[in-house]
């Protein structure tokens, strides 16, 4: 089995959909509201990847992926980041801080445990 996966949403819908979708492909799921909710979930546990919105209240997407990487037990977990935005310069952006994927949101179900096995292996 795989380490576990950190989901990190504000729908409370969204991630639902999106651990329903990762344990039935095999994935422990964690969970966290926003941004700074998942840093302070940060704890020194493994995580397999990350699977974070863009806009979040408190702390968004970007600039947790910013901490992120800059955090020494977490600097190169990968992260896939989640958005309605998907404007060329805003997935440059992404990319930039250090995400490895971009998924537009609302994804599939499908594309999103297919990014999580490509990125887990």
């Amino acid at each position: 089995m795989s380490a576990p996966v950190l989901v990190i949403d504000d729908s409370p819908t969204i991630r639902t959909l999106m651990r329903s979708a990762l344990e039935r492909a095999g994935y422990a799921v964690h969970e966290a509201i926003d941004g700074e909710d998942a840093y302070e979930q940060l704890d020194g546990r493994l995580l397999g990847l990350i699977v974070c919105d863009l806009a979040m209240p408190r702390m968004d997407g970007l600039s947790f992926l910013r901490l992120l990487r800059h955090h020494p037990r977490y600097r190169f977990t990968p992260v896939v980041l989640l958005s309605t935005e998907t404007r060329p310069e805003r997935k440059a952006a992404v990319k930039a801080a250090g995400a490895q994927a971009f998924l537009p949101k609302p994804c599939r179900p499908s594309d999103l445990v297919d990014a999580v096995q490509r990125l887990c292996q």
